[in-house]
C-alpha cells in the first residue's frame, strides 16, 4: 500500500517537477556530442539555417510540453491527491491549518454563517450564526448553541436555537431551547479543512471553481491557488524556452566539450530555479500580480534564449 499510494504518486510528481531540466540536459548531452563530433560544423557548412536546424528540436520540445501541460492540469493532481491523502493520514497527521475558531464565512453572496467553536474530530460547531441579506440590509438571522454535522447532502443539525425575523422597523423571535431543528445549509466539514498543498491536490476545472468559491467566501488568500493555477501553464513554456537555450549554447564546439556544456546548463537551470523562487515569493507576498509572478522566469529566459539563438554558431 505505501508504494502504491505514495511512491508511485511521488515519482508521477517530482517527474513533473523536473521535467524542464531533463529536458535542459538531453538537449545539451547529444547537441553537445554533435558538435564535438563537427556534426553542427557540417550540417550548416550543407547550406542549412540555423533555425531549420532548431525546427526539430522545437517540435519535440513542443510534444513534451503539450504532455507537460496535460499532465499538470489533471493527471499529476489526481495522483497528489492520492499520495497527499496518505502523507496526511498516516505520516504527518497535525498538518491542517484549517480555522478552528471565530470563522466568518459567505456560504452563497448574501448568506454568512459565524462559528466561535469548531471540532473538527467531530464535526461540531459551538455558537453557530447564520445571517440572510437582502439589500445590504439583514432579513433573518439563525443562532445556535450547538450544530453538528449530520451527513450529505449539507444537512446540519441545531441545538437551541432562536430565529429573528426582520422587517423594517419589525421584528419577529422564535426561540426553542428543546427541538432540535434539522436544516440544510451550503456548508460541510470539508470547509474547515486547510492543508498547505491543497492546491497540489485539485485538477485545474475544480482549482478555478474553488477560487472563485474563496474569493466568494472571503475566508483568506487565493494568491496561492491563483499561482498554481497559472503554474501549470507556465512550467510547459519552460519546455520550450529551456530546450531553445541548450540547443543554441551547447552547438558551439569548444574546448571543455560535452561537460563544460553541462556545467553551464545546471548553472542555468540553478538560476532559473533562483528566480522563480524570488518571483513567487513576491507574487505570494503580494509584492506582484500572480499572473507576472510565475510567468516573469519565463519573460527573463525568453529573452536570454533569444540572445543566444541570435549570437549561435551560424
Amino acid at each position: 500500500r505505501v508504494i502504491q499510494e505514495f511512491y508511485l504518486p511521488f515519482t508521477v510528481w517530482i517527474n513533473g517537477l523536473l521535467w524542464p531540466m531533463f529536458a535542459l540536459i538531453a538537449v545539451i548531452f547529444f547537441t553537445s556530442r554533435m558538435a564535438f563530433n563537427s556534426e553542427i560544423i557540417a550540417i550548416l557548412n550543407a547550406g542549412v539555417s540555423l533555425r531549420r536546424l532548431a525546427r526539430p528540436y522545437l517540435v519535440g520540445a513542443g510534444i513534451l510540453a503539450l504532455l507537460h501541460l496535460v499532465a499538470n492540469h489533471y493527471v499529476i493532481p489526481h495522483s497528489n491527491k492520492t499520495r497527499l491523502d496518505f502523507y496526511h493520514s498516516y505520516i504527518h497527521k497535525e498538518s491542517d491549518h484549517g480555522k478552528t475558531r471565530d470563522i466568518h464565512m459567505f456560504i452563497s453572496p448574501d448568506t454568512k454563517i459565524f462559528v466561535k467553536d469548531y471540532f473538527k474530530r467531530d464535526s461540531f460547531a459551538r455558537n453557530f450564526r447564520l445571517e440572510h441579506f437582502e439589500d445590504n440590509e439583514l432579513r433573518w438571522l439563525l443562532k445556535a448553541e450547538e450544530a453538528r454535522w449530520k451527513g450529505a447532502p449539507n444537512k446540519w443539525e441545531l441545538n437551541k436555537y432562536e430565529i429573528r425575523t426582520f422587517d423594517g422597523m419589525k421584528e419577529s423571535l422564535v426561540m426553542n431551547n428543546r427541538d432540535k431543528l434539522d436544516t440544510t445549509i451550503n456548508l460541510t466539514p470539508a470547509d474547515f479543512v486547510r492543508y498547505d498543498d491543497t492546491k497540489e491536490m485539485i485538477p485545474t476545472n475544480r482549482l478555478q471553481d474553488f477560487i472563485a468559491e474563496e474569493k466568494l467566501r472571503g475566508t483568506g488568500n487565493t494568491r496561492v491557488y491563483e499561482i498554481e493555477l497559472y503554474r501549470r501553464t507556465a512550467d510547459p513554456v519552460t519546455v520550450i524556452i529551456v530546450t531553445l537555450i541548450g540547443m543554441a549554447m551547447a552547438s558551439r564546439k569548444v574546448r571543455g566539450g560535452m561537460g563544460l556544456h553541462l556545467a553551464m546548463g545546471i548553472v542555468i537551470g540553478a538560476l532559473f530555479v533562483f528566480v522563480a523562487r524570488f518571483s513567487i515569493t513576491f507574487a505570494t507576498n503580494e509584492a506582484l500580480h500572480p499572473l507576472l509572478g510565475v510567468w516573469l522566469p519565463n519573460i527573463v529566459f525568453g529573452i536570454v534564449a533569444a540572445i543566444l539563438f541570435m549570437k549561435a554558431q551560424k
